[in-house]
């Protein structure tokens, strides 16, 4: 699997129309909630995201913007309202229902018509990757993402069954195409073992990796994926990543053991079996000495639990 594909396969957005998707001004609308994402679609019309505490960004039809939680922002016609009186900015929850048009006319006929989803992402393996977006991003629809407009417009009125669901994961696909446009634009910053995948020596270790992570892995056979020697691979991997491969290795399979631990159907030694680990001792201490708390006690505060119901190691 791609590795990109892999991180973001979980990841599946909570949608909803807005207002009808119809914004009449003056508008702005207050989104408080904490979503660890939310994408923003103007589907015609514009507006400007205002972080907070971060400067506006405009946002047009033909663009998405991405913001990244849990601080509140604002969408508005208006970025001098968004730090003024509160009067008239509607607050947006997901929880709540989908509220009336804010403004005359049939649906859709507004000025601006702004599509939304949310995400809450609590798996550790998607946020590798996206907890280096900053506060916001702005980016133009391009290649394959641009088409995908048109069919949501036509997606939002209608009442087929599995309406939602079909907008949901066409919000998701406009989530999965902004992210990659914007890591391939030059202001972004990208993790460095991201820019490193498509290096032809550091690139095919990595992959190697991320394809079988219980496997146990020495530089030796890593420098064979890749072509080169040892010594070469370690050290194009340690200027490109920061890391050597091993302490990589370590890394990636404590980050895809901490969302295992979250099943109550596996074990700390059933955990230890799938990310590498012979024995759940040897584990717990790499797990320990990388995230600070055994794996028992992560797995109770990620479960919110005491962990008297969590299976025995």
């Amino acid at each position: 699997m791609d590795v990109f594909d892999e991180l973001l396969q979980g990841v599946r957005g909570r949608g909803a129309v807005f207002g009808r998707s119809v914004l009449w001004p003056p508008w702005s609308l207050r989104f408080t909630d904490g979503a660890y994402l939310t994408l923003c679609l103007p589907m015609r019309g514009a507006g400007w995201i205002v972080p907070e505490g971060g400067e506006p960004l405009r946002l047009s039809s033909g663009e998405a913007a991405i913001v990244r939680g849990p601080a509140p922002f604002t969408f508005t016609d208006d970025p001098a309202r968004a730090d003024g009186p509160t009067a008239g900015v509607r607050e947006v929850r997901w929880e709540d229902e989908v509220p009336p048009p804010s403004g005359p006319g049939p649906e859709l006929a507004g000025p601006t018509v702004l599509l939304a989803a949310a995400y809450d992402v609590r798996a550790e393996v998607p946020r590798r990757l996206l907890q280096a977006l900053p506060p916001a991003l702005v980016v133009p629809d391009e290649d394959d993402c641009g088409p995908l407009r048109d069919y949501l417009v036509a997606q939002i009125g209608g009442a087929r069954p599995g309406h939602q669901i079909v907008l949901d994961r066409l919000l998701d696909w406009m989530l999965v195409c902004t992210l990659r446009d914007w890591f391939d634009r030059p202001e972004a910053e990208p993790p460095r073992w991201y820019g490193a995948l498509g290096d032809p020596v550091a690139g095919p270790a990595i992959k190697a990796m991320h394809d079988d992570p219980a496997h146990p892995w020495t530089t030796a056979e890593l420098a064979a994926r890749a072509g080169v020697s040892r010594t070469t691979l370690a050290k194009r991997f340690t200027e490109l990543v920061g890391d050597g491969p091993v302490a990589y290795l370590t890394e990636w399979r404590m980050t895809l053991a901490a969302d295992l631990l979250t099943r109550p159907e596996l074990t700390v030694a059933a955990v230890a079996r799938r990310v590498g680990y012979a024995d759940a001792f040897g584990f717990s201490a790499a797990f320990k000495r990388l995230r600070g708390e055994s794996p028992t006690a992560y797995r109770r505060a990620a479960r919110g639990e005491d962990g008297r119901n969590a299976p025995a190691g």
